[in-house]
């Protein structure tokens, strides 16, 4: 209680400091951030959003100076009628011997900046905050006109609740502000939006519209707003096909994409009326991504952005449909726009906003409108607004043209000029003025004008003016039409709505629809009856519905339905379906055309393996028999014949057994065949290719064809057994998609797919290295090996699997047919390429294609080759090696370790790709050693050079 009385004895001082201006580091703030400014009695603070938006508001990390950009014209306009308003009353003595001033800050349409503008209005400082309350508070703002925007005024409000300053503002509808608990201080010389949709939804149900869209702000205002229509709407049984968000920032940077979205729901929606509660400039986006689509409606325009006449002069206007809308009451005055013809700062005072829009309108800047101008250039609708006689003229501040008259509906400020008569009324009973001089004191405290401003009651214009108990005007709307005036719009008044009795005056014979054959009525209406395989879906409390599909697994079998039953056991049903049905089993059966091909080829390559093995056995001591290794060969045919036969086990419905049937048989079947091939590419590998002799006799002894095919083989039969035994094949019973009457019975390969894939990983693995020691070999001339066969083959192989691993993965359903596919070109492929050549040499080929006449071709090519660093290649019986360190080598060293290879390989394969036992042996050897020593010595000679 003492502190508050040491306090309360500095009042004077404190209400000193809070009547003149804050001075920081020499600053004045009141220059600073308020753009103008008058001196005068009793100042009237005037915050509206001169300029649109916060420059770099997501850099800011100190708290300096908000940035503002975007020069806005209307809200630059009506703080030019206040302004006029505040100079009519001083010159006209309505309040004699009190001066009004005033002081205009900009809000840039942000909160944050607005309260820092009242910071300054008021000069706050840290000893005013130490007040124990705030009753002899009297700074030289006596009240604020403001905010434009619901969004600011809510939280202007909340601040000025501490102080009980008034706030008055002229444009801010939204019905929280209505809530006097909260905003005690919050009035408006205009209604409240829920007067507006109580309008909106009564002017649908008048026009039958009882099947309409919504877009709205995610502001104050705009979600206040909606909740209101949608409560007024439920009560005239009128029922929302959509409602639609928007950012109101419109500069946010994912809002054109949303805006797009939006635009898109309007024209897939069959509701033809849409209300849409937005600011102008995102009213300006939406409507220009519809006229680009050439989408028309019936647009119910809300007070925001029913009178703009910018977006009346967008190009394409008259393609978007008709516009109605409920605007505030609006008279022009013709000594306003006079006043906007000849503007000049109130004398005494400064006003910088003129000064931006002289420097705009009037200042020349020809370099803005070129293809790249410079940074400190306006932005491209700003530039519209550049004079034709920019350029001529000697000062801009000094130049005055009708611009603004005509750019803008200036009878829009009426309630702005509206709210400063207010506010003179309320001074004049406050200071008990009479005639000729005011007797009350003039450096009242704030909250006395607030007492003062909820009891007027006046007059202007020919009409009578008051607060109702909620702080609103209920002074009404006009109900405005947008009506084709050439290739833009311009609004005519068809009608008017009373608050009082919620009653709409409407004047049918103004009103010319443009959207609709023969200038009827358009209409909008909810679905008509639903059809069997939908139910309705109540929106609202109306009786209105969407008919909307039954979802997956429920039904309607007959119309109207409300809701949707569900299928019973074993059954289901798609989306809209009106009866349920048993899910068809999908697996590779019998009787279908696809499973019929597949079996049939792998039938066909069993008959053909049986024919190649017959061929074998009758053949089997002619020469390419020999070559082929008859032995070898029929185990390959064997290991071919089990995979053929796995493509059984994929047919017919599966079950565990055959699941892991299939793949066992292929993963054995096919591992026997490859590693005979693997034997046969190792042997060429051996048998042709340079070694040094200590190397060779290691690697030979490695050479045992029977005991490399049982351990490859017995390796992935160990493999498909801890397969079985940790993640063993089992049937799906993944359930099958919503939206599929197909329940797929297949197999998974575990639930890991480890060994699968290991298993089938093995059997590459092996491909490649027979690939890879074919490749090494491919010099070697056909007659005396297959590497051109197992290059082929192992390719093959390899490039189907490689196919397979995506096609599986992505397409689950099919997994068998494809798996099964590549089976059969595996197959196919080493079948073509291993067999089919051999049978057609036996078969066909020459009975004299003995080895002489293939060492004789072997000869002939090697001596009619210029280039003697190629004899080295052909044959490759025996090569020398190409590194220094082989070239020592010896002629007869070489020739024996070749005659020992020859003969080892002889004795451990009697059929081998070379039948030395047919011919001379000792002839072929000494002649082929004495041209491969003749090529040596030519090498070495010509190293040696």
């Amino acid at each position: 209680m003492k502190m508050c009385y040491l306090l309360y004895s500095f009042l004077p001082a404190l209400m000193m400091l809070s009547s003149s201006p804050a001075l920081v580091n020499g600053c004045e703030f009141h220059q600073s951030v308020c753009g103008a400014q008058a001196p005068g009695d009793i100042i009237i603070g005037i915050m509206l959003p001169c300029h649109r938006k916060v420059s770099a508001l997501n850099d800011r990390i100190r708290p300096d100076n908000f940035k503002c950009s975007n020069f806005d014209l209307l809200a630059f306009m009506k703080s030019l009628a206040a302004i006029h308003v505040i100079e009519e009353i001083n010159a006209a003595g309505f309040l004699p011997g009190v001066h009004l001033g005033y002081m205009v800050c900009d809000t840039c349409s942000y909160a944050s900046k607005a309260l820092q503008n009242v910071e300054h209005m008021f000069a706050f400082n840290a000893t005013e905050n130490l007040q124990c309350n705030h009753a002899e508070f009297r700074p030289k703002v006596k009240i604020i006109l403001g905010a434009m925007y619901s969004e600011v005024s809510i939280s202007v409000a909340k601040l000025l609740n501490v102080y009980m300053v008034p706030l008055l503002s002229a444009t801010s509808s939204s019905p929280v502000l209505s809530d006097k608990l909260r905003f005690p201080v919050f009035l408006r010389t205009i209604p409240s939006d829920t007067h507006q949709t109580k309008a909106v939804a009564k002017l649908m149900a008048h026009y039958g519209w009882d099947w309409v869209g919504v877009v709205y702000a995610d502001d104050e205002y705009g979600k206040a707003a909606f909740q209101s229509f949608v409560k007024d709407a439920g009560e005239n049984h009128v029922c929302l096909a959509y409602q639609e968000v928007l950012s109101h920032h419109s500069d946010y940077e994912g809002n054109m994409q949303r805006i797009k979205q939006v635009a898109q729901q309007i024209r897939s929606s069959n509701a033809q009326v849409v209300l849409l509660i937005l600011k102008v400039e995102l009213v300006d986006l939406l409507f220009k991504e519809l006229i680009r689509t050439k989408t028309s409606r019936t647009w119910i325009a809300s007070d925001g952005w029913s009178r703009s006449r910018p977006l009346g002069h967008l190009d394409g206007i008259n393609t978007i449909g008709d516009i109605l809308g409920f605007s505030f009451v609006a008279v022009k005055s013709e000594s306003f726009d006079n006043y906007l013809k000849n503007l000049k700062p109130t004398p005494g005072g400064y006003n910088h906003f003129i000064e931006e829009y002289k420097n705009l309108r009037f200042n020349c800047s020809t370099e803005c409108f070129s293809a790249n101008p410079p940074s400190y250039c306006p932005t491209p609708d700003l530039l519209t607004m550049k004079s034709d006689k920019a350029c001529h003229a000697m000062d801009p501040q000094e130049q005055n043209d009708d611009f603004l008259t005509e750019a803008l509906d200036t009878s829009e400020a009426f309630s702005d000029r509206l709210a400063v008569w207010a506010t003179a009324n309320a001074l004049k009973t406050l200071m008990k003025c009479n005639g000729s001089s005011c007797l009350g004191e003039i450096n009242f405290p704030p909250w006395k004008l607030l007492k003062e401003l909820k009891m007027i009651n006046f007059t202007y214009e020919g009409q009578t003016y008051f607060f109702d108990k909620k702080g609103n005007f209920v002074n009404g709307y006009d109900l405005i039409m947008w009506t084709q005036d050439g290739e833009h719009r311009k609004l005519h008044r068809i009608g008017r709505y009373h608050t009082l009795d919620e009653q709409i005056e409407l004047h049918e014979e103004n009103v010319a629809w443009l959207s609709t054959v023969n200038a009827t009525t358009p209409q909008s209406r909810c679905s008509e009856s639903c059809p069997p395989g939908s139910f309705k879906k109540i929106l609202n409390v109306s009786c209105c519905y969407n008919c909307t599909l039954c979802t997956e697994g429920t039904y309607s079998d007959a119309p109207d339905r409300i809701a949707c039953k569900k299928c019973p056991n074993g059954t289901w049903s798609l989306k809209g379906w009106s009866r349920c049905k048993p899910r068809t089993e999908s697996y590779l059966q019998w009787s279908d055309t696809h499973p019929i091909a597949m079996v049939t080829a792998a039938a066909f390559g069993i008959v053909v393996l049986i024919a190649t093995l017959i061929i074998f056995l009758v053949y089997r001591d002619s020469p390419p028999m020999k070559r082929a290794e008859v032995r070898l060969s029929c185990v390959m045919m064997f290991g071919l014949a089990v995979s053929f036969s796995s493509v059984i086990c994929f047919m017919d419905k599966p079950n565990v057994h055959l699941c892991r049937a299939r793949q066992v048989m292929y993963a054995m079947g096919f591992t026997l065949c490859v590693s005979c091939i693997l034997v046969k590419a190792l042997r060429t590998f051996l048998a042709f290719l340079p070694f040094g002799q200590l190397r060779y006799r290691r690697l030979h002894r490695l050479y045992k064809p029977p005991a490399i095919i049982i351990v490859i083989t017995f390796l992935q039969g160990i493999i498909c057994l801890l397969w079985l035994i940790f993640d063993s094949p089992q049937i799906d019973n993944t359930p099958p998609s919503l939206q599929s009457m197909k329940k797929v019975i297949q197999c998974c390969q575990g639930s890991t797919y480890i060994g699968f894939g290991i298993m089938l990983s093995y059997i590459a693995l092996l491909a490649f290295i027979s690939f890879l020691l074919a490749f090494k070999g491919r010099k070697v001339p056909q007659e005396f090996s297959e590497t051109g066969y197992i290059i082929f083959s192992m390719l093959i192989y390899l490039f189907v699997w490689i196919c397979f691993i995506p096609v599986y993965i992505t397409n689950r359903e099919q997994s068998a047919p494809v798996q099964v596919s590549v089976i059969l070109v595996s197959c196919y492929g080493i079948l073509f390429c291993h067999f089919l050549p051999k049978c057609h040499e036996a078969l066909w080929g020459s009975n004299t294609d003995t080895l002489e006449m293939i060492i004789r071709r072997a000869t002939a090519r090697e001596n009619s080759d210029p280039d003697p660093e190629r004899h080295t290649d052909i044959p490759r019986i025996n090569t020398i090696s190409h590194n220094n360190s082989e070239l020592s080598m010896s002629s007869k060293s070489t020739r024996r370790l070749q005659t020992e290879s020859l003969q080892t390989l002889n004795e451990d394969s009697p059929t081998d790709v070379i039948m030395i036992t047919a011919f001379n042996e000792k002839e072929y050897i000494e002649s082929l050693y004495a041209r491969q020593e003749r090529t040596t010595i030519k090498r070495r000679r010509s190293i040696s050079f």
